[in-house]
């Protein structure tokens, strides 16, 4: 990890919490402070936490490279707060860091950070019992700013009713795609997944080399088979999931990418790869995928010119009239339970969410915060990066399917080492479903799920 203090700022005062000690408790505080609340060295009962004593001192805040740029700017909007900004992995790709060093910082008794940021949205799942995320929708956070984020963005936070983290960003599927170049081959944007299929034919036999999506990356079952309502990831209670990867929601999306990956109108490079950015960056005609693809792939890695990139709603089955989409990624925001500064974490944690300073004008992803995301759509179309507006994004947000879980097992780590290594190898999708479902079921019965179909 990487520490980036600001020594330049001043320490802000952080009143320490006083309690007057009940009657009842003036003659058994010398056993038990911390039970009767306030004290030298106990806790205090407030926002639904024991809360440690408050003292005066850095906040810590753990941040991801993306979201170092938000820690860094709320030091400069505030100078009165004093920062410690820690760079780590996020938990990219399911590292599991974050549990790892609480784990740690449980059996020590210290080194919690104050604020966190990790790029999976699963933290929730183990966060809770390991009294690490303190409850925000009990005191700490309003149910106005709570309530404004948008529909279902802090599902992945809330056990029981009460919301344990802030979501940072959306992750919802559209489908991008090159305006000219569809309007150069006298294509009309398909609506069904049926008229993507019969596209991707088309496309293979007119304009051979030219793609209308990858399947490459460990992330492709959440932006087909999640958008599909194929079952694999049902989270169905804290320890329990339904999974059934062969049904005819999973089946029929698995032999649509088959029929694709066949003609090669569907890449199986990865969009990130080396070979996907020099061979068919410029081959581009359509590409589901998540937000981020926008900023990310398409402007900053692909390095395609301006006005060429449009986004439109991402397909469904015909006759299927409850729209839904897939997500991949987004990310949440956390604040510890042993924090000594509650309040100046509680502040940074609502403005790193909500603020138009960052979310609205700064954030690479599209924000949860549902005011911000109106801003930050503004911004995206003043930029004149995009070839039309990206309505698309806000429709979709509150459509992503809510029957695809965020257990404590990495999807994409499942789908990397048990289907990608056969699409290498030419096998198909639809033949690999059930080794897929053997091993999502392995996963979760080692992480303590019970496993049902």
């Amino acid at each position: 990890m990487t520490v980036n203090k600001a020594s330049s700022s001043r320490p802000r005062a952080v009143s320490r919490r006083r309690t007057a000690l009940p009657a009842g408790c003036a003659a058994i505080v010398l056993l038990t402070v911390s039970a009767c609340g306030g004290g030298t060295g106990g806790t205090t009962d407030k926002d639904g936490f024991a809360q440690a004593p408050q003292k005066d001192g850095a906040l810590t805040v753990w941040v991801d490279a993306t979201r170092m740029d938000a820690a860094k700017l709320y030091q400069k909007l505030h100078p009165e707060v004093q920062l410690d900004i820690v760079s780590y992995d996020g938990d990219a790709n399911g590292s599991n860091y974050l549990q790892t060093k609480v784990q740690l910082f449980n059996r020590t008794g210290k080194g919690w950070p104050d604020v966190v940021f990790s790029s999976q949205n699963n933290e929730a799942s183990w966060a809770v019992d390991a009294g690490f995320a303190a409850p925000l929708n009990k005191g700490l956070v309003d149910g106005a700013t709570v309530g404004q984020f948008a529909k279902g963005a802090n599902d992945v936070c809330t056990v029981d009713g009460t919301v344990y983290c802030l979501r940072n960003d959306l992750s919802q599927a559209v489908l991008w795609y090159n305006a000219p170049l569809l309007k150069q081959f006298g294509y009309t944007l398909p609506t069904t997944w049926e008229e993507y299929q019969k596209l991707g034919e088309k496309v293979a036999k007119e304009h051979p080399g030219y793609l209308v999506g990858d399947a490459g990356d460990s992330f492709t079952p959440e932006i087909y088979l999640w958008a599909s309502k194929c079952g694999a990831n049902d989270i169905t209670g804290p320890k329990s999931v339904s999974v059934n990867t062969t049904s005819e929601a999973c089946t029929k999306m698995a032999e649509l990418l088959d029929v694709l990956i066949k003609n090669k109108s569907m890449s199986i490079s990865g969009v990130f790869s080396t070979d996907f950015g020099k061979n068919q960056a410029d081959k581009v005609l359509l590409m589901p995928g998540p937000a981020w693809f926008g900023g990310a792939m398409f402007r900053d890695t692909l390095k395609v010119p301006a006005k060429q990139i449009a986004a439109a709603p991402i397909p469904q089955w015909q006759g299927d009239g409850s729209p839904s989409t897939g997500n991949v990624g987004g990310g949440t925001w956390l604040l510890s339970q042993h924090s000594t500064h509650i309040k100046a974490a509680t502040d940074f944690l609502k403005w790193v969410t909500t603020d138009n300073a960052y979310q609205g004008e700064k954030a690479p992803g599209y924000p949860a915060y549902a005011p911000a995301a109106e801003a930050w759509l503004k911004g995206q179309d003043a930029s004149g990066y995009f070839a039309s507006d990206l309505g698309a994004l806000k429709d979709a947000s509150s459509q992503v399917w809510p029957q695809w879980g965020s257990g404590q097992f990495s999807q994409e780590a499942i789908w990397a080492a048990t289907v990608k290594p056969g699409i290498t190898q030419g096998k198909s999708i639809a033949s690999m479903l059930p080794a897929w479902q053997d091993s999502i079921t392995k996963y979760a019965k080692s992480n303590g799920y019970k496993v049902s179909q």
